[in-house]
């Protein structure tokens, strides 16, 4: 039709997306295609310290970095999830010294120490390092010994890495997060041949003792160019010269096509420099693709660095447990209007999936380039872009299911979907959109698409049930309007297991 002066508006045919949707009823998938081109991909993602406790700057890393995982792996990708912890370098000489002094038996004997001891420690050994000469260089010469290889050094530094591994792997349980750990150590054998064949190709420069290679585009205060280090002045290496060595290390042992980094944004101009030194050393072929997922920080209510009242940074440990405490309250407070009783099985459940769910999508729902407000007030309502809010369309059709005494898995053979209604169609056409969605966040890497998609599903959904009858309908209209709502629920269900949430039948 003419839509005024150069507009012609076009009308898809309801009978197109019927067929579209019957087409997808059976489908486990929603006809959402595969790769066709599947690739081998590297996500380096979450990467906390050893012998530091995970803390609210690991959570947007682990949450985001896992999203991008499931969504690569559903589109049928080869997905090498990696968690590229610190576990090397001085700091590990400075706390092996000090315990060696002050808690020699958590050098010797496992679970000696929680977490909670280790953290302590390794701050009075900072302090220490910092502050007195003769420990620095103990510190040093602990490093050298351990690098060395010396069994006593090489077994104190096992014990810590495991300790902290049992303690980040709590949290990993609770936010269903699998990685596979290959920390800084694993790359520290081939920091030699990374040096080496930079010489190797000119691009070495040596500048105040250390060997850098000078970047393009990276200028001083002064304009001259900066460098980037790939070995100190008195032989060590740092960061930069690891991460060529995992580079490397990825693209010619694990084959990887494309990989993808998920980091603070404050991070963008190291991997920038990584990423030219090696595109100029020729490490990175041309069908490899490398991606930079920056994100923003996660602000108090005040604006400022989300910290707690003593200032201190938020354990994400805490930070957890806070929001299924808040999540356990809400819901006790709404059974007791309702006048519910459920068991303690129950309760525990919901609150835990619904307070986990409402950290991961209110960190989701966000522009990860933007930083954002943390409000538990906000994540946990029951209205507004919030994982409640969603949970709880998707509890409306099993409801709907129970009241009903419908198994939506066995509709009948000849069922169809048969769209009259506006808000039918509209849900009808929302629905046939998820393959799109998935696509581009494949490609962009902006999970907050997704969960927009869903928000608006929601929304779309609630609007056709409040619209339209449907255990009351007449026939065929009322098994078509419960085809309208086992699809919702399946793209709700799919949608927000991509986003590493689980579903509730109830809450």
């Amino acid at each position: 039709s003419v839509a005024g002066p150069g507009f012609i508006n076009f009308t898809i045919k309801p009978a197109y997306l019927e067929a579209q949707l019957n087409g997808i009823q059976t489908d486990s998938r929603l006809g959402i295609p595969l790769a066709k081109d599947p690739k081998r991909v590297v996500v380096d993602f979450s990467s906390p310290n050893i012998a530091k406790e995970m803390h609210v700057g690991h959570l947007r890393s682990t949450i985001i970095g896992d999203c991008i995982a499931r969504i690569l792996e559903f589109q049928g990708e080869d997905v090498l999830r990696l968690n590229h912890v610190g576990d090397w370098g001085t700091q590990f000489g400075m706390l092996i010294s000090y315990l060696r002094e002050v808690c020699p038996e958590a050098l010797t004997t496992a679970n000696a120490l929680d977490l909670g001891d280790l953290v302590t420690f390794y701050k009075k050994a900072k302090q220490r390092f910092d502050q007195d000469e003769a420990f620095q260089e103990t510190a040093r010469q602990e490093v050298v010994k351990l690098q060395a290889g010396a069994e006593e050094s090489r077994r104190a530094w096992q014990l810590l890495c495991e300790q902290s591994r049992r303690e980040f792997q709590v949290i990993y349980n609770c936010l269903d997060v699998d990685l596979t750990e290959r920390g800084e150590s694993f790359y520290n054998p081939l920091l030699p041949a990374v040096v080496e064949d930079l010489e190797k190709t000119g691009l070495l420069v040596e500048d105040a003792g250390a060997k850098c290679v000078f970047l393009e585009g990276f200028t001083n205060k002064d304009g001259q160019p900066l460098p980037l280090i790939v070995q100190k002045s008195d032989g060590g290496y740092n960061y930069a010269t690891t991460d060529l060595a995992a580079l490397r290390y990825r693209i010619q042992q694990d084959h990887a096509e494309r990989i993808i980094y998920v980091t603070d944004a404050g991070q963008a101009n190291h991997f920038a420099g990584v990423l030219q030194v090696a595109r100029k050393a020729g490490c990175i072929p041309d069908n490899v693709e490398i991606d930079h997922v920056p994100f923003g920080l996660v602000l108090g209510e005040d604006g400022k660095r989300l910290k707690t009242r003593s200032g201190e940074t938020v354990r994400l440990k805490d930070l957890l447990d806070e929001a299924i405490a808040r999540a356990r309250t809400d819901l006790e407070s709404r059974l007791k209007e309702e006048n519910r009783q459920e068991s303690e099985e129950f309760i525990a459940n919901v609150a835990k999936v619904i307070g986990i769910s409402a950290v991961k999508y209110a960190d989701l729902s966000q522009n990860r380039n933007s930083n954002y407000i943390f409000s538990y007030d906000k994540m946990l309502a029951l209205q507004g872009n919030t994982a409640p809010y969603l949970l709880y369309a998707y509890v409306r059709i099993r409801g709907i299911s129970r009241k009903g005494d419908i198994n939506f898995e066995n509709l009948g053979e000849d069922c169809k979907v048969i769209l009259q209604q506006e808000t039918e169609l509209v849900l009808a056409k929302h629905l046939l959109n998820m393959s799109e969605i998935i696509a581009s966040v494949e490609q962009d890497l902006l999970p907050n698409r997704l969960c927009q998609y869903l928000y608006e599903l929601s929304q779309k959904f609630n609007q056709f049930y409040e619209q339209c009858q449907v255990l009351k309908a007449e026939e065929p209209v009322r098994t078509s309007r419960l085809m309208l709502c086992d699809l919702t629920a399946q793209t709700l269900k799919l949608g927000l297991s991509l986003l590493g949430i689980q579903v509730l039948d109830r809450m």
